[in-house]
């Protein structure tokens, strides 16, 4: 018999953190934490409020309902849960931690033994051009050879000239860049923003119309002088079916996968089949998980062998969040073994 129980946690931001949706000072998330025979299982809930998809009012009556009812077994559960993709990678990793010898060793490998490690996007965020201007540097400075810049939030030119300037030291041979407007532009305004940056030979642009408009985004990934990656075009998008139909209409060159937003590692599978049908890219994000939720993305993302640049880096973002073997170092992320975990709650 398993016992169930979940926890609210509340993560507090460092510095607050711009995005286009607006400034970020705390970030909610909540804990499944099984128990089993003398032995735990921990797992995180990613909710990302505004943005997930299981944002929704009822979503603590639903984690109350999975504790109640966790011996189902986990793929019931994910079947009961399909509509709340934060709780599907809560269960999907507490269950592993919970039959794995070491709470948090769910996906046993180089990684883990501190033998490989993930190249990931050093993330710029917005705010003033300063500060864009100086965290550029220090990226730089700290060995990364991807950035990935937030756009969308200041002056247009003003973003140009800090990817200008970039360009100027840096060729695509040495930095690759990538930008994430978070659907910032307007479908009509688009075509032509996406011919201005691709002056400064970005691998990609992330998102740059909202979500939801298929045939405009369509239009946009047929006639682009960029690399278009969808992002937010995912969330809430749960049959196979679905996910076949909305890839093969748009036709974007690249997916971006937030295993907390498609429902955990089972939804990033399919996402992954479908694309590698479709000729299409794809790399990973954590989605501002605590240091628990990016421990079991990071260590599904080495096991799928992608070759290019994750997006994992955000675990020191928060004054509270939990010691771990985590560490960025010469642009990517390491497991070190030697490093324990403090989880306390």
């Amino acid at each position: 018999m398993i016992k169930a129980s979940y926890k609210k946690y509340i993560l507090n931001f460092k510095n607050p953190s711009g995005t286009s949706r607006g400034v970020l000072r705390t970030k909610e998330t909540w804990f499944l934490i099984l128990s089993s025979e003398g032995k735990k299982g921990i797992g995180e809930c990613g909710l990302f409020r505004g943005l997930s998809v299981d944002d929704r009012p009822d979503y603590e009556n639903k984690l109350h309902w999975v504790c109640e009812n966790i011996n189902l077994g986990l793929d019931e559960l994910l079947q009961q849960t399909i509509e709340f993709p934060s709780i599907q990678i809560g269960l999907e990793t507490a269950f592993k931690s919970l039959e794995s010898d070491h709470t948090f060793e769910l996906f046993p490998s180089k990684f883990t033994k501190s033998e490989a490690a993930i190249a990931i996007n050093g993330l710029i965020w917005m705010g003033t051009e300063a500060f864009m201007k100086q965290q550029i540097h220090d990226k730089i400075a700290a060995g990364f050879k991807c950035l990935k810049m937030k756009i969308g939030a200041i002056d247009f030119q003003t973003e140009c000239g800090l990817l200008k300037s970039i360009r100027k030291e840096f060729t695509s041979a040495n930095i690759a860049l990538r930008v994430d407007a978070n659907g910032a532009f307007s479908a009509s305004e688009a075509l032509e923003k996406l011919k201005i940056l691709s002056d400064f030979d970005l691998h990609s642009i992330e998102q740059p119309i909202k979500q939801g408009q298929i045939q405009e985004m369509a239009k946009l990934c047929a006639e682009t002088p960029l690399p278009i990656a969808l992002d937010e075009e995912l969330i809430g998008i749960f049959s196979s079916k679905k996910k076949q139909e909305l890839l093969q209409t748009i036709q974007p060159q690249y997916i971006i996968l937030k295993p907390s937003l498609i429902g955990g590692f089972k939804g990033s599978d399919s996402w992954i089949e479908i694309a590698a049908k479709n000729n299409m890219g794809w790399w990973l994000t954590s989605a501002l998980e605590s240091n628990i939720g990016l421990n079991a993305i990071a260590q599904y993302t080495y096991i799928k062998n992608s070759k290019m640049p994750q997006g994992l880096g955000t675990g020191s973002l928060f004054t509270n969040n939990f010691d771990c073997p985590l560490q960025v170092n010469n642009g990517t992320l390491q497991y070190n073994k030697k490093m324990g975990w403090n989880f306390n709650l």
